[in-house]
């Protein structure tokens, strides 16, 4: 008689008459940020191999893998219909199905849609497996000449001018390297709003990487708000800022402590000199702040209370 074979890692498990299916794999590909060759071999392996790839854009997609000789079936997963999207994937992987998970370009999930999708996957005990490759953060990051450890990451910023100025005033005392996206039309308004709440740092402006008109831009913020504008933006940015000096790296008033008198008169004369004079807005705050000892945070608050009234 033959011995029974052990029962080892399979597909599935038996006991008595139940069928338990393995669940499948979610793997997180990366694709090129622009050129079509910046993919890894193991990266076309999987998009060869598996059941289904969820793609932020299908047309986009299909292009990639039409340049890579790749057949897969596509099917859209992005941020108007993950809600609906995400149960049906999530069925698929529990029965048993591969997945990818791809964005437009870089790496999904990093300011991208999927992280609700890896965060269910995960929840329901799903392998998720990256497939690191393309990357405009550390692309970026490592060609802009400014220190790359420590580093924050902060994505794209709030449209919103309230939500957006709270993001910067929460990040102005870091004194590491920030990294951020920004698309092209909001590209000059990003550089005044982050001169008004940050001050003149270095920055390193990196446009269309990997593509024909890729670009590296590096000097202060005030000279990128220049050269931008006289250059009108185009192509996606990514912008790599200095942290805050130690000697100038802002502080909070302390509760209950109000700025004396005589330093707001100073910070508002020498804003409504700046206003006269047609300075930019971080330029003028700077100045004042200097002048007056007062903190940026609580010059800028002067500085809109001023325009408000010139505005008037």
């Amino acid at each position: 008689m033959r011995p029974a074979r052990p029962v080892g890692r399979s597909s599935f498990c038996y006991s008595e008459n139940v069928t338990q299916t393995v669940p499948g794999t979610l793997y997180l590909v990366a694709t090129p940020i622009g050129n079509l060759e910046d993919i890894t071999l193991r990266a076309l392996r999987v998009l060869h191999e598996v059941s289904t790839i969820a793609a932020e854009d299908t047309r986009h997609t299909r292009k990639l893998l039409t340049h890579h000789g790749i057949h897969g079936r596509l099917v859209s997963l992005h941020e108007h219909n993950e809600t609906e999207r995400i149960p049906e994937l999530a069925a698929r992987l529990l029965a048993g199905e591969s997945i990818a998970l791809v964005s437009d370009a870089g790496t999904p999930g990093l300011s991208d849609p999927g992280t609700a999708l890896v965060a269910a996957a995960a929840a329901a005990g799903i392998a998720v497996v990256p497939v690191p490759g393309s990357s405009a953060l550390l692309a970026a990051l490592v060609a802009s000449g400014l220190p790359t450890v420590p580093v924050t990451f902060l994505g794209f910023l709030p449209t919103a001018p309230a939500e957006r100025r709270r993001a910067l005033n929460a990040a102005c005392a870091l004194r590491h390297t920030l990294v951020l996206f920004e698309a092209p039309h909001r590209l000059l308004k990003t550089f005044e709003a982050l001169g008004e709440a940050w001050g003149d740092r270095r920055i390193a402006v990196a446009r269309e990487l990997t593509k024909v008109h890729e670009e590296v831009w590096r000097g202060r913020l005030r000279d990128a708000l220049a050269h931008f504008s006289a250059h009108p933006p185009r192509g996606e940015f990514t912008l790599v800022i200095e942290g805050a000096p130690e000697a100038h790296a802002p502080e909070e008033t302390p509760p209950g402590e109000a700025p004396s008198a005589r330093a707001e008169d100073a910070a508002r004369a020498s804003l409504r000199a700046a206003l006269a004079e047609g300075q930019a807005p971080f330029q003028a705050v700077r100045r004042a702040a200097r002048a007056s000892g007062l903190r940026r945070n609580e010059v800028y608050r002067l500085w809109l209370a001023i325009k408000q009234e010139a505005a008037r």
